[in-house]
């Protein structure tokens, strides 16, 4: 076992507990991923049509929370409205 900077000791080489937690919370369940596939898009194409970075498509699929104007440029780019962002953006 070793102690990190905070005293908490861990040794199976994962986050604290506290970290776990932190991260857990700053991410959103959303549908983008599916959706993508569905149709048959790759992430660079995603992102290319919705004019995003290619990590901000990479981090919106993992659930990392995004501004709404890249939620905007998602849903547009998938062939959706803005309107349909609660359907597609599970917060």
């Amino acid at each position: 076992m070793r102690k990190d900077l905070h005293g908490m000791e861990h040794g199976n080489g994962h986050q604290p507990e506290y970290m776990q937690a932190q991260s857990q919370q700053s991410k959103k369940r959303n549908r983008v991923r599916e959706l993508r596939e569905n149709k048959l898009m790759t992430q660079a194409q995603l992102a290319k049509k919705a004019k995003v970075a290619l990590r901000t498509i990479h981090s919106v699929e993992k659930g990392m929370n995004c501004r709404m104007d890249t939620k905007r440029k998602i849903l547009l780019a998938l062939g959706l409205r803005f309107e349909d962002k609660n359907q597609v953006f599970l917060d």
